[in-house]
């Protein structure tokens, strides 16, 4: 399952939850209450594996 990061508008509460992808997002902030959470989106981590990158030739 994935994890989701959100932040809450109102009070800047902080948090991270695993749901599934069928699952509706989380618009009520669990500590205040208000209608303010919204999604935090970032880059995903990326891992270069195998031959052809600068870091694995030689």
């Amino acid at each position: 399952m994935p994890t989701y990061h959100y932040r809450c508008k109102q009070c800047g509460y902080d948090f991270s939850e695993y749901q599934s992808f069928e699952d509706d997002p989380i618009t009520v902030c669990p500590k205040c209450g208000k209608p303010e959470l919204r999604k935090v989106f970032s880059a995903p981590p990326i891992n270069f594996k195998g031959s052809g990158f600068y870091r694995t030739d030689k």
